[in-house]
């Protein structure tokens, strides 16, 4: 494993706890992961896209308001890394709290990240998540 790929996977980590803080109403860790320079885009479960590093921030935003406790979990089918570029694609499950609800929901998430190095530290640039089939649905087909 190259040096790359190991820094990337130590990242990961952290990723994976910002996910976590994420669906507890936290911003401030993936916050610091965030693209400070263009571009950014951020293709939400919810259909939206957005593109700017301002727009893509001010929706992170919006979109940790709405949970209020949870859990997530990364399941990591493909992750690569070189000196300037990295990404990890796979599935995001999370069980969470969200808008004012007295129990949990899971949401089961397909989701591709990637992420460039801006000084020492690898940034989200481009985030596409949206909606995993369930396994009902999968053998209807």
């Amino acid at each position: 494993m190259n040096n790359d790929s190991h820094d990337f996977e130590q990242f990961m980590k952290q990723r994976e706890d910002a996910a976590r803080a994420f669906v507890n109403g936290e911003i401030e860790p993936l916050g610091r992961m965030v693209a400070r320079g263009s571009p950014a885009t951020f293709f939400s479960p919810d259909g939206s896209c957005e593109q700017g590093v301002e727009q893509v921030y001010s929706k992170y935003e919006r979109e940790t308001t709405c949970f209020e406790s949870g859990d997530s979990n990364f399941e990591i089918l493909q992750m690569a890394a070189s000196d300037s570029i990295a990404y990890w694609v796979g599935c995001q499950r999370v069980t969470a709290r969200r808008d004012g609800s007295t129990e949990a929901m899971p949401l089961d998430l397909r989701v591709t990240e990637v992420f460039r190095r801006e000084g020492d530290e690898w940034k989200l640039v481009h985030r596409h998540a949206d909606a995993l089939a369930s396994e009902s649905e999968e053998n209807k087909k």
